[in-house]
C-alpha cells in the first residue's frame, strides 16, 4: 500500500488516501474525509511505483 496526498478538487484541503500498487490500473469514487464530496480517483502503477494519479470532481 502506497499513501498518496492531494488536495480535494471542493474543499482544496490536503487529504491522504492508501492506494494498492499491487493493482496496475484503478478509476473509482470516493469521498473527501473533510467534506464528504465524491472524488472520482485514478491510478495508474508500473512495476508498484505511481506513474500518474488524478482527484477529480463529479459534475452532478
Amino acid at each position: 500500500m502506497l499513501e498518496h496526498f492531494f488536495q480535494c478538487p471542493y474543499c482544496w484541503e490536503d487529504i491522504s488516501m492508501l492506494l494498492d500498487s499491487s493493482v496496475r490500473g484503478q478509476k473509482y469514487i470516493e469521498d473527501c474525509e473533510i467534506c464528504c464530496n465524491p472524488i472520482e480517483i485514478s491510478a495508474q502503477f508500473e512495476d508498484q511505483e505511481l506513474i500518474s494519479f488524478s482527484a477529480e470532481s463529479i459534475e452532478q
